[in-house]
């Protein structure tokens, strides 16, 4: 796998060390990260007891040649509305976030890696009738969501 397009948690497990999330990491050329995880991340350090050293951490993983802040734009919007459409269509609502960070990763053609409950939702959207009423404006004719199982909390 070349590249693939990380969720806010992931990106919290692997700086507290979790070694599969390290390993699938290392084993790609291209990370990618939305403004809308940044957004999550800035706001947990805020709430946390160590700001200032988690957002020096989080500059120097964004400084990696490695690493991709996309932001969300015009084109982002439409694959959020196809995404939201569907999901409302069939009753099944997930957090707004999810959403948009799904809609880059249509966007980009890239995987997506997370650890949610609404890995499985996003997972069958992206391989069934999401797909194909925006495939031809996706970049890539795939699109697995990643999960990495579920953890203990």
């Amino acid at each position: 796998m070349n590249a693939l397009l990380i969720d806010t948690n992931i990106y919290s497990h692997a700086m507290r060390g979790d070694t599969e999330i390290i390993s699938t990491l290392q084993q790609v050329a291209q990370i990618g990260i939305t403004a809308i995880s940044i957004g999550e991340l800035l706001s947990g350090f805020k709430a946390g007891n160590k700001e200032k050293t988690n957002r020096q951490e989080l500059n120097q993983f964004l400084d990696s040649p490695r690493v991709t802040l996309y932001s969300i734009d015009e084109e982002t919007a439409e694959y959020y509305c196809l995404i939201l459409d569907q999901l409302k269509n069939d009753g099944t609502p997930i957090p707004t976030n999810d959403i948009w960070i799904a809609a880059v990763a249509f966007q980009k053609g890239m995987p997506l890696i997370q650890e949610t409950s609404t890995s499985p939702i996003l997972r069958d959207y992206c391989l069934g009738d999401l797909f194909e009423k925006c495939k031809d404006g996706c970049k890539s004719s795939w699109f697995p969501s990643l999960s990495l199982g579920t953890r203990a909390r």
